[in-house]
């Protein structure tokens, strides 16, 4: 094909885009060929020795504890008798499932009849009281952390003035402040019937207090060991002190603030079972509390599925924020 063909083809107008009668051009309808050209992206999945290496490991691991844990078990002796092995407590498991289908069913013909279920919590109401009173501790520890960290990492003097408070009230044990934080509340809330009860209340502030330290200190170090050079172009571009603060200094400190918010939950989350179990108030750790309190063999059963399905809990709660700061770290970097 010589070049005055080429230019011949280019320069004669598509079947498609002639133009009808009353001088109106229909658009040109894409082939079939051309439709065929474009090619969807293509996803690239790992190939299975991938996925066999980097699953084996933690898979083997869990099985050998599984195993070794079977094995010990009958040797170690309680007060309550043996130490349940894990079938024991699947088998535990799949009681307190039974006890909550059995309590969700009376809940259901309670309400079908026009009265109110009283029954007792079930352990999957204690799971859901604990998450919830976690979830409500660590929201406001973020709230309070974030932004005095952000003013400590910009205010080399407000990070003076803060830091021998928080050096002093970090390592103040959950269990110090629950009886202040009983007694500040039991004062306040005085209602017969408050919007939040005072149990939960009280757990959400220890969490706080307890929880909002780690995203603190990282905040104030990621705001403070931004690249000099941003700051410099803030100043070359006259940005005021907000706009700054959004636009340099917040995106630039994510990964350090959400480093911050992973291990305040994880401290969070063990202060609340601690403080639950204390307290008596509703959650994982009053159930614990009172399945010791039973005092048979079924209950140390139970008391080990409550330390699992704790322990769990806590890996898919890092899980959910790593997952967060992944997605927070893409959109920043888009």
């Amino acid at each position: 094909m010589t070049v005055a063909s080429l230019r011949k083809e280019q320069a004669a107008p598509a079947a498609d885009d002639l133009p009808m009668s009353g001088g109106v051009t229909l658009p040109a309808i894409p082939n079939e060929e051309a439709a065929a050209g474009r090619k969807l992206p293509q996803v690239k999945l790992p190939s299975g020795r991938l996925l066999f290496e980097a699953f084996w490991p933690p898979a083997a691991g869990i099985l050998g504890f599984i195993g070794v844990w079977a094995l010990l078990a009958p040797m170690v002796q309680t007060s309550l008798g043996a130490l349940p092995g894990p079938g024991d407590v699947w088998d535990a498991f799949k009681g307190l499932m039974v006890e909550f289908s059995a309590a969700r069913a009376e809940a259901l013909a309670a309400e079908a009849s026009g009265q109110t279920y009283s029954g007792p919590p079930t352990f999957i109401d204690q799971i859901l009281t604990s998450l919830k009173t976690v979830a409500m501790g660590f929201i406001l520890a973020s709230l309070i952390a974030v932004p005095l960290g952000l003013v400590a990492g910009m205010s080399k003097r407000f990070n003076a003035a803060i830091n021998p408070l928080i050096q002093i009230m970090r390592p103040i044990s959950p269990l110090a402040w629950l009886p202040i934080v009983t007694m500040v509340v039991s004062a306040s809330v005085t209602s017969d019937d408050p919007t939040l009860p005072k149990s939960f209340v009280i757990s959400a502030i220890v969490v706080m207090m307890c929880s909002l330290w780690p995203t603190l200190i990282n905040t104030a170090v990621g705001t403070a060991s931004i690249d000099k050079d941003l700051i410099n172009v803030g100043r070359v571009l006259k940005l005021g002190w907000f706009a700054r603060l959004t636009k340099l200094v917040l995106p630039a400190s994510l990964p350090y603030i959400f480093t911050g918010m992973r291990l305040s939950l994880g401290v969070g989350w063990m202060v609340l079972i601690a403080a639950e179990m204390l307290a008596q108030n509703p959650g994982l750790g009053k159930f614990v509390w009172d399945e010791f309190q039973n005092g048979n063999e079924k209950s140390l059963a139970r008391i080990m599925v409550a330390v699992v399905v704790i322990g769990l809990i806590g890996v898919m709660l890092d899980r959910i924020m790593m997952a967060i700061q992944a997605v927070a770290s893409r959109n920043r970097t888009v």
